[in-house]
């Protein structure tokens, strides 16, 4: 009986380590440029990419300052989109939601190809200096954890 207990927690620990493991958050970007240069123009090497290769942000870089109004652009995937939106959530360094907004397509989202976003987030006030965090969500109608992908850019205000 000891066996057979022993076992069973075993393959629950196991169980329990696969299902976090695959629901673990993006939170390393790629970064392709010295972002501590200002840039005027958008070039290739202007974008943050993900491991996933799903979306790019190129407007905020990491580790931004922030200033309300905050415009967003980059280009994502068509699958991460949903009736050509996705949402995007600003949060403070204890995880609280400051404010969100939505992300809309600039071209035929109905593709596997990037399509171009933009997005405004208007915000308030928060402590110079203090850290956030901007975190780009698929948009996922089905509600399964499965299907839930998120890309984390850390920003300061």
């Amino acid at each position: 009986m000891k066996k057979i207990f022993s076992w069973l927690s075993v393959v629950v620990v196991v169980g329990i380590s696969i299902f976090f493991i695959s629901t673990q958050r993006v939170n390393a970007p790629v970064i392709t440029q010295d972002v501590s240069l200002p840039s005027q123009t958008v070039a290739s090497s202007d974008i943050v990419n993900t491991s996933l290769e799903m979306i790019e942000v190129i407007s905020p870089l990491p580790n931004s300052a922030l200033v309300s109004p905050l415009t967003i652009t980059g280009r994502a995937r068509g699958p991460w989109y949903f009736e050509a939106s996705f949402p995007i959530e600003l949060r403070d360094a204890n995880n609280v939601l400051i404010a969100k907004t939505v992300a809309q397509a600039q071209g035929d989202w109905m593709t596997e190809d990037f399509v171009p976003f933009t997005a405004t987030l208007t915000f308030p006030l928060q402590p110079a200096g203090s850290q956030g965090m901007l975190t780009f969500k698929n948009d996922n109608p089905s509600g399964e954890p499965q299907n839930s992908m998120m890309f984390d850019v850390p920003v300061v205000f």
